[in-house]
């Protein structure tokens, strides 16, 4: 299909900072979209919570970013109640909010990743006033932010020679811009093969049960002017055998030390197919989505969510009352399925404990 798409896409701005102290954490409510965009106003470690909790935020990196910026909300909070508090008291009020907010979602470990940054920040933070804290918080917040924008430009660049001219890509879920702070994971791929003059066109698989693969993924890249064609989750293994699939790409929430890779659900049914029928499969991550502290993704805790998410559609009911329900957000891929991990230091091929270890080891 020759589209002569070649420009630049517009990165979607899923979140950020506004203002300095005291301000804002904008982000877009990602549960109204596509039908409608709108803009959150949180000023509060709970109200972040919140946020990342109901999926208003979502997105292994974007989790990371809105979670640091939360813990600037929790200083801010403090200094309200009390500008003149100690530094001291200012660290104590960050580090509450840090676990606060690793309480939100088990499974993206870019968020505990984030605090991890923001506990140490915090405790390295000058003092003696409570406000020289809170402004260092916001520095380091704003620079995991700015991290993670050049981190998906990195992944993009080196994923983009992995796709040919006039390939037809697979992905699941959503790990474009609103999955992250910058151009996306699995998506900067695309967008940097475009942008060198590509032809590429994307299968999306509506990834139930939040439709996240129809709801974002398809609304970005068309407004991105990518050819995209929509599906459901279960005609991915058709398409391959009709050869209308060239490559798979998809993001990860968490990636064990053996290159094992959890992503939303729906994403392990894709690599078995593609393996079946020939096809690479590729998993676009950070380093911060690396869990280099477990040995392989049986170590992975899988999230598991309502049953009102599969029970209802729309809010109407599509189940009979009753019914038992399993609804694991997450699952995991064995790194024997996946071609290559796509990180911005490079490529890992074949996943391994000792090639993840040789890329990401010292990082």
């Amino acid at each position: 299909m020759n589209t002569g798409v070649t420009a630049a896409p517009v990165v979607v701005e899923t979140l950020g900072w506004r203002g300095e102290l005291p301000g804002t954490l904008e982000l877009i409510d990602q549960r109204e979209l596509p039908g409608r965009r709108v803009q959150l106003q949180i000023d509060t470690v709970e109200g972040c919570w919140e946020a990342i909790k109901v999926l208003a935020v979502r997105g292994a990196p974007a989790i990371g970013v809105a979670a640091a910026y939360g813990v600037v909300l929790g200083a801010q909070e403090a200094l309200k109640a009390q500008p003149k508090q100690p530094a001291d008291a200012l660290r104590k009020a960050a580090l509450i909010a840090c676990d606060r907010l690793a309480t939100s979602r088990p499974t993206a470990v870019n968020l505990f990743w984030a605090l991890e940054r923001m506990r140490a920040a915090a405790k390295a933070a000058p003092g003696p006033a409570g406000p020289d804290v809170a402004r260092a918080l916001l520095v380091e917040a704003r620079a995991i932010h700015d991290s993670d924008r050049a981190t998906c430009r990195a992944i993009g660049r080196h994923g983009h020679p992995l796709l040919k001219d006039g390939a037809r890509v697979l992905t699941h879920c959503n790990a474009e811009s609103l999955a992250t702070g910058g151009a996306g994971t699995a998506l900067s791929v695309i967008y940097a093969a475009v942008e060198a003059g590509k032809r590429i066109s994307v299968f999306s698989c509506e990834t139930r049960p939040l439709l996240q693969g129809a709801r974002l993924t398809a609304w970005e890249l068309q407004a991105h002017g990518v050819p995209v064609t929509l599906m459901t989750d279960g005609m991915g293994a058709f398409a391959m055998q009709r050869g209308k699939i060239d490559a798979v790409i998809v993001g990860a929430d968490r990636i064990a030390r053996n290159g094992d890779a959890a992503n939303k659900i729906g994403t392990y049914a894709h690599a078995v197919a593609a393996r079946e029928h020939g096809i690479p499969f590729y998993v676009a991550a950070p380093r911060s989505t690396f869990d280099l502290s477990i040995s392989s993704g049986a170590e992975i805790p899988i999230e598991e969510r309502s049953p009102d998410e599969v029970t209802t559609f729309a809010g109407k009911r599509v189940a009979p009352e009753g019914v038992a329900v399993w609804n694991p957000a997450f699952d995991v891929t064995p790194a024997k399925f996946i071609t290559a991990l796509i990180t911005e230091h490079g490529l890992i091929r074949p996943p391994c404990e000792a090639e993840v270890m040789k890329v990401l080891g010292r990082t």
